[in-house]
């Protein structure tokens, strides 16, 4: 009976471990650029959360150079394998960055946020935004995407963390896109604060 019981109460804590994992799928403002992978805020994301009492095993999926499109069709395998709670998605900047069309941004977001609910997932959706490199007009068109789609498919925004610190030059690289390690403990406990209500 001992036995069972104790069977039981493994499989039960691994339910509850199992559903409450979050996914974060971004690109390399996620992925820990140029630093140690445990250095990233994704990572870091995980006591940040804890502190506020959620107790949640967050998954750093983000690959450096990915873009909607890529992650949309990583997705797939990634709730599959996962089964996350929760997924977070940080894309955007490198579409935006190569001038794509509003159009495809889009629906890549917008299938991505689909699967997710198929999947009994929540999507949470980081607004982005792009330098003004391509105009005023693109950079405007690129911002709202974001805003729609929350609203549309009744999706969390987020805020885009880079834009708070982008003119702190010591938390920024050379490149003044990503920040730096020093940046991440901030950046988490900033996600956190924007993530937990949604919890």
């Amino acid at each position: 009976m001992m036995r069972i019981l104790s069977v039981l109460l493994i499989y039960l804590c691994s339910l509850n471990a199992w559903g409450n994992t979050l996914l974060v799928v971004g690109d390399s403002l996620s992925a820990g650029y140029q630093m140690r992978a445990e250095q990233s805020w994704p990572v870091l994301l995980q006591p940040a959360l804890k502190q506020q009492g959620h107790e949640i095993t967050v998954v750093n999926a983000s690959i450096s150079g990915d873009t909607t499109g890529n992650g949309l069709a990583r997705l797939p395998t990634l709730l599959q394998q996962h089964k996350p709670a929760y997924v977070i998605i940080e894309l955007g900047a490198n579409d935006g960055l190569r001038g794509f069309p509003q159009g495809t941004i889009r629906n890549n977001l917008s299938q991505m946020i689909t699967e997710i609910q198929n999947a009994d997932a929540k999507p949470m959706l980081v607004q982005i935004k792009v330098p003004p490199n391509y105009g005023k007009r693109y950079s405007d068109m690129f911002s709202s995407i974001y805003p729609q789609l929350s609203k549309e498919l009744a999706t969390p925004l987020l805020p885009f963390f880079l834009e708070p610190i982008i003119l702190k030059q010591e938390w920024m690289m050379n490149d003044g896109l990503h920040p730096k390690s020093d940046a991440q403990p901030w950046i988490a406990e900033y996600m956190a604060e924007n993530i937990a209500p949604y919890l």
